[in-house]
């Protein structure tokens, strides 16, 4: 019988890569589920309105902290905004190309395949749907950056059939009409990429460690946006049946490369706590297994994924939730994970037992 500490559990997350990695597995394939079962039960449309919601949240809470931390907020804005792309998602291991032009006009291009629409699953994806990630963020950058003549200009999408998504910023010589802000001129076409003649970042402040933390976080906080968003936009009810059901679906699809990422996973109740208790921690969360108790628990003081989004609907947590009811059912379809506490209804953690 075994209680794992709390430093225990911060020791084995530091080390923990292959958590990491199954952690960045799960919510990269929960952030393109979402969304293709928004597109396909709730419509395009909706699909779009909540796309945009979370690229917009994603890009207010991201975009001017990131260029501080690349070094880009002395640059051109043109220049600045494209480099901030590549370089940002570069390291969020999404494939991404950057040709600098002069000064006002700066290209990023997205060749395939595409991070977010891994495998066949861009097959699913309306056009309208891509452009809405365009109008959250590209569009918005000028007005955080406070130029009103800067915009972006989409020459191509791959879920229209062209080679890659790109286009460019641009900073006119007159402010750009909200509606101006983001434009499409697929007759264009982005110059040759030259990767010796792209922006790098610097070996020393990007270490391997920190590396592994930063695709993990990538994935985590597209999450940490598209699950509210969801339940803004469709409602407690609706937006939880779908987030909920994508979850679960994702958890169960998953969970056999998770265990793989994980080296194995020992068969039944016994094996899956263990595993669960390494994707908590993998997560970045406090979390300790109690083996006093029968059946085992699993407790959890910190929420990371939400930690910044306070007053959530209690819909959230039963949404994300789903993600760990699929695995168990994957894993071991007699398996039952039972919530008993909830920090997010006044309980002093998160628990859950498993049978």
């Amino acid at each position: 019988m075994t209680l794992t500490t709390g430093k225990q559990a911060d020791r084995a997350s530091e080390a923990d890569g292959s958590a990491f990695a199954a952690v960045e597995l799960i919510y990269h394939s929960y952030l393109t589920g979402l969304i293709l079962m928004l597109v396909s039960r709730a419509g395009a449309a909706k699909a779009a309105e909540v796309v945009f919601r979370t690229f917009r949240r994603q890009q207010l809470a991201k975009f001017l902290p990131g260029l501080r931390k690349l070094g880009l907020t002395d640059m051109p804005h043109a220049v600045a905004c494209a480099q901030y792309h590549y370089l940002s998602n570069q390291v969020g291991g999404v494939k991404v190309e950057y040709v600098h032009e002069n000064d006002r006009k700066a290209w990023v291009r997205y060749p395939p395949p595409r991070w977010i629409w891994s495998g066949t699953a861009i097959c699913g994806i309306p056009s309208e749907v891509s452009r809405a990630m365009l109008r959250g963020w590209h569009a918005n950058n000028g007005v955080v950056l406070g130029n009103p003549r800067l915009g972006f200009v989409c020459t191509g999408q791959t879920v229209d059939g062209q080679p890659g998504l790109e286009g460019y910023y641009r900073e006119w010589d007159h402010d750009l009409a909200p509606e101006e802000r983001l434009q499409f001129s697929p007759g264009e076409t982005c110059p040759p990429f030259q990767i010796e003649r792209a922006p790098r970042l610097e070996a020393t402040n990007w270490p391997k460690e920190r590396l592994q933390k930063v695709l993990r976080n990538y994935s985590m906080e597209y999450i940490t946006s598209i699950v509210p968003e969801t339940i803004a936009v469709l409602g407690p009810d609706e937006g939880k049946h779908f987030a909920a059901s994508a979850a679960r679906l994702v958890g169960m699809h998953t969970f056999d490369d998770v265990a793989a990422l994980l080296g194995g996973v020992a068969p039944g109740p016994a094996g899956f706590k263990m595993a669960m208790l390494r994707l908590a921690r993998g997560q970045g969360d406090d979390a300790v297994l109690d083996d006093t108790a029968r059946p085992s628990t699993i407790r959890q003081t910190t929420w990371k994924l939400m930690a910044n989004r306070p007053s959530l609907s209690p819909a959230v947590f039963d949404a994300w939730n789903e993600l760990w009811v699929g695995a168990a059912l994957a894993h071991d379809r007699f398996i039952r994970l039972e919530v008993t506490q909830r920090r997010d209804r006044g309980d002093e953690c998160w628990e859950w037992r498993i049978r």
